[in-house]
């Protein structure tokens, strides 16, 4: 390798830990906002929050380090082409291809990075953020013993409890069931205890009302000195599945490890391998749009435009062919199609940027 090229490759890896860095929190903290929103609606606790937001964390640097090896290497060739430097190494008879060398090699350290990621850590932090979902899920504590609070511990139910005394009593519970779509059934109960007997869970009421609302609109209300209603399916009803295929590291799946088809193993395996082929991609994208067209004062917005337009592409093409894949695995070779179509792009761009000019020259 020669001076130019680590020097190159210096510059793309420092914008690219920057950008990286910028672009993880700014993802990290659009998924940590609808967390938490959804935990502490739950009830649960902030340090439950911070557990499965760092959990997330594989699968937000995931997303962006194609982007930030795209930006870094746009970032990268636009400033050398503003100082001449590119405009220099062309005159010392260096083709597009030799230029984007480094571009090369910074690629494939970001395909690295991004196998290690998907191969190993994005699964094993699926599975366990899957099971700490699912311990969450079941803690009472958690999703029902928080006073003051409007709780929807499953679609179409609704807790209230005013408070909770210290010898654990509930006082003022209000509880409504709406999942019936002929009758709505509210529940107001001066006091309630929380019971765990052989028949699963249930909230026993005192002294209460139980008001059933038809669809006819008739209303019928019932008063009870002592009711008991079972929660157990409130709180197993929006419990996470298991991890499955995508919460199991590649290894493990080669090895047969997981109870799955054989297609939809080699499916999963070729999803994750062609991911790090996106990084490559990226980055040969934005490198060698940089280099069409000569110097302009104007700024070389349109080679830019046209290198987030070719990525734009390559993304649209991944998405139309995520469902046809899932559907069918035995079409695994179209895992890579979105890489080789943005790798292709990055070739025809280099060569174009050549031209005639350098038919001859060395690379």
């Amino acid at each position: 390798m020669t001076r130019f090229d680590r020097y190159c490759l210096s510059r793309l890896c420092m914008a690219f830990g920057f950008l990286a860095l910028v672009m993880a929190v700014v993802f990290w903290a659009g998924r940590a906002v609808s967390l938490f929103d959804r935990l502490i609606a739950d009830g649960q606790s902030v340090l439950v929050f911070l557990e499965l937001t760092l959990l997330s964390l594989p699968a937000v640097i995931r997303s962006a380090v194609p982007v930030a090896a795209f930006a870094a290497a746009v970032l990268i060739a636009h400033r050398m082409r503003g100082d001449s430097e590119t405009l220099a190494m062309q005159a010392a008879g260096a083709s597009a291809f030799r230029l984007a060398r480094p571009a090369l090699v910074f690629g494939l350290l970001a395909a690295a990075l991004l196998s290690l990621i998907v191969h190993a850590l994005l699964p094993v932090s699926r599975a366990r953020f899957e099971t700490r979902a699912a311990e969450a899920a079941e803690d009472l504590g958690a999703r029902l013993l928080t006073d003051g609070a409007f709780l929807h511990p499953a679609p179409g139910i609704t807790f209230y409890l005013a408070e909770i005394t210290p010898d654990g009593e509930l006082t003022g519970v209000f509880l409504s069931d709406a999942r019936d779509p002929g009758q709505r059934v509210t529940y107001t109960a001066r006091a309630a205890v929380l019971s765990d007997g052989p028949g699963g869970p249930s909230l026993v009421m005192f002294d209460g009302l139980a008001q059933t609302l038809e669809a006819d609109g008739r209303l019928f209300t019932t008063r009870f000195a002592e009711f008991a209603y079972d929660i157990g399916p409130l709180l197993a009803a929006d419990a996470p599945e298991g991890p499955g295929l995508r919460g199991t590291p590649t290894s493990a799946i080669l090895r047969g490890e997981v109870d799955a088809p054989p297609a939809e193993r080699w499916g999963e395996v070729h999803r994750r391998a062609a991911q790090p082929a996106l990084a490559v991609a990226a980055a040969l994208l934005g490198f060698a749009a940089l280099q069409l067209g000569r110097f302009s004062r104007m700024g070389a917005w349109r080679q830019v435009a046209l290198a987030v337009a070719l990525v734009i592409g390559v993304q649209l093409l991944g998405g139309l062919l995520r469902g046809t894949l899932h559907e069918i695995p035995a079409l695994w070779p179209l895992h890579y199609a979105p890489a080789a179509a943005g790798l292709a792009a990055a070739a025809l761009m280099l060569r174009r940027a050549d031209g005639p000019r350098l038919a001859g020259a060395p690379a």
